[in-house]
């Protein structure tokens, strides 16, 4: 470990223009203390590589040959830090003049603090309401059927989803927004990182819940500001590959958290959602033949799920 005091790790698929302005964000951004910036890039084919390599040659830029998604390469960024704290930071976003010296800063002066995390805002300004509790059993049960859409599992998604907080004050909680995550390096590789098993989804989830069960708590500080532009670091992965890692990586985080019986349990709900999907194109208008057949084509990719 140098004297660095900050790492910002940036992963990159083929995310060429948003990562550009994410490290323009960054190169703006004067820091308080010596901060390095890695780039790992995940086999892109967009020229992102050569891109950073020519426009920033500052970076420290770390080139795969494929997509090792977003657990492990986030790890092998971490793992290549000199600095002191480390920031996972999406290539879809700008952070604001300040904010990772402020983060930081509350790192330092608040030891029982493991992690924390901006508040996200969207190109207009508008507050993204990204801070969650964490899941629980219920949640697949509610996510996946009309279940969710009235009372008491309306209430129940609200109080998950954290909707009783505006998130324009700082406050301690569960799940912050993972486009922008600070944590001492020390301890981010002391706990493993982000779970490898969870290659796209849950990783972030999975780590807060590992760190709160540790007693270490995770602080959202609403004053650091990083805008976002939601869901475009992802955007380039395929919708169904993306679809069935999610629905894979919920069932490892849920049995490896929650036990066999809850990964049984997942699937269960996996077929009650398909049987759902298909009374829904037997009820369903003759004359919404399109709806019907997309109904079709998700009845069939859940029975592919639970197959998996």
């Amino acid at each position: 470990m140098s004297d660095l005091h900050l790492s910002v790790v940036v992963l990159s698929w083929n995310t060429r223009e948003i990562l550009r302005a994410c490290l323009a964000a960054l190169e703006r951004d004067v820091p308080c203390e010596p901060r390095e910036i890695i780039v790992v890039d995940n086999g892109s084919a967009d020229g992102s590589a050569q891109m950073v390599a020519r426009d920033f040659p500052a970076v420290r830029l770390l080139c795969n040959a494929e997509n090792r998604l977003y657990a492990e390469a986030n790890n092998q960024g971490a793992l290549a830090a000199r600095g002191r704290y480390v920031c996972l930071l999406n290539s879809d976003t700008e952070v604001r003049p300040g904010a990772l010296d402020r983060l930081a800063g509350f790192l330092e002066i608040h030891p029982e603090y493991a992690a924390i995390a901006p508040r996200l805002v969207n190109p207009d300004g508008t507050v993204q309401r990204a801070c969650r509790r964490f899941p629980t059993l219920l949640e697949p049960l509610l996510e996946s059927t009309s279940l969710g859409t009235f009372p008491p599992g309306s209430w129940l998604s609200w109080w998950t989803s954290m909707g009783d907080f505006d998130h324009q004050h700082s406050r301690d909680v569960h799940q912050p927004p993972g486009a922008c995550f600070l944590l001492r390096t020390a301890e981010y590789l002391a706990v493993g990182g982000l779970d490898p098993s969870l290659s796209l989804f849950f990783n972030d989830v999975d780590l807060c819940l590992g760190l709160w069960r540790k007693g270490r708590r995770i602080r959202y500080l609403a004053e650091a500001e990083v805008m976002h532009h939601q869901g475009l670091s992802t955007r380039a992965h395929d919708s169904r590959d993306r679809n069935l890692l999610w629905i894979q990586n919920r069932t490892t985080y849920y049995r490896k958290n929650h036990g066999r019986l809850a990964e049984r349990w997942l699937h269960g709900v996996l077929e009650l959602w398909a049987l759902e999907c298909n009374l829904r194109i037997r009820l369903g208008s003759r004359e919404a033949s399109a709806k019907r057949k997309a109904l079709a084509d998700l009845s069939g990719f859940v029975r592919e799920c639970v197959r998996a």
